[in-house]
C-alpha cells in the first residue's frame, strides 16, 4: 500500500514549501495538498494575506512551484507577471465592499 493521499498529505511535503510556508498556510486554513490544489497558488496566497500573515511574494512563487513541480526561482523568472496580474484580479474581485459615503 502507498502513503497518504493528497487528501491528507501535508503541504510541507511539497516541493519548495518548508516549515514557515506550512505555518502560514495552516494559519489560513490550508493544511493539505488537496486543499492547496483546490485553491491554486493565487487564491491560497491571498488567503494567507487575509489571515493576517505578511508573506513575501516568494511564497506565491513557491506555491506555484509546488503545484507545477518547478523551483520557485524558475516560477519567479517565467511566470512573475502573469501571477501578479492574477493576484491583483483575484484580490479586486474578492475585496470587501467599500463603505464610501
Amino acid at each position: 500500500m502507498g502513503g497518504p493521499s493528497d487528501e491528507s498529505r501535508s503541504v510541507a511535503r511539497m516541493r519548495g514549501l518548508g516549515a514557515a510556508s506550512a505555518r502560514m498556510l495552516r494559519a489560513a486554513g490550508i493544511d493539505t495538498q488537496a486543499r492547496l490544489r483546490e485553491l491554486g497558488a493565487v487564491a491560497a496566497f491571498a488567503q494567507v494575506r487575509a489571515a493576517g500573515c505578511a508573506p513575501s511574494l516568494n511564497l506565491l512563487w513557491a506555491l506555484e512551484g509546488a503545484l507545477t513541480d518547478q523551483a520557485w526561482q524558475q516560477v519567479a523568472r517565467e511566470s512573475r507577471v502573469s501571477l501578479l496580474l492574477a493576484l491583483e484580479t483575484y484580490e479586486r474581485q474578492h475585496a470587501p465592499p467599500s463603505s464610501a459615503g
